[in-house]
């Protein structure tokens, strides 16, 4: 059974970082992403990463926010730094199985960006 758990969100001040993390499980899984929704707005894409590492951003959080892995644990984080109000959003993280390409969502964490 595949599971996908996300953490670390909050509320910051502009300007200031957080890091979510990602633990999926119950599988081998070769992609993983980052995607965001904002009120009214539709669910975008953040950052992904690939099994063999290769990674991409949205343009409106390049040289802020980093996509990382930690294979041992299965576990994917978003380091964010600078954030600006318009970060916040609910913030999914989305895994693709190795060997179906099954998609599965995490629950979502919400972070927050105001003074």
């Amino acid at each position: 059974q595949v599971q996908v758990v996300e953490s670390g969100g909050g509320l910051v001040q502009p300007g200031g970082s957080l890091r979510l993390s990602c633990a999926a499980s119950g599988s081998i899984f070769s992609f993983y992403g980052w995607y965001r929704q904002a009120p009214g707005k539709q669910r975008e894409l953040v950052a992904h990463i690939t099994s063999s590492g290769k990674t991409n951003y949205a343009d409106s959080v390049k040289d802020r926010f980093t996509i990382s892995r930690e294979h041992a644990k299965n576990t994917v984080y978003l380091q964010m730094n600078s954030l600006k109000p318009e970060d916040t959003a609910v913030y999914y993280c989305y895994v693709r199985e190795a060997l179906s390409s099954y998609e599965y969502w995490g629950q979502g964490t919400q972070v927050t960006v105001s003074s």
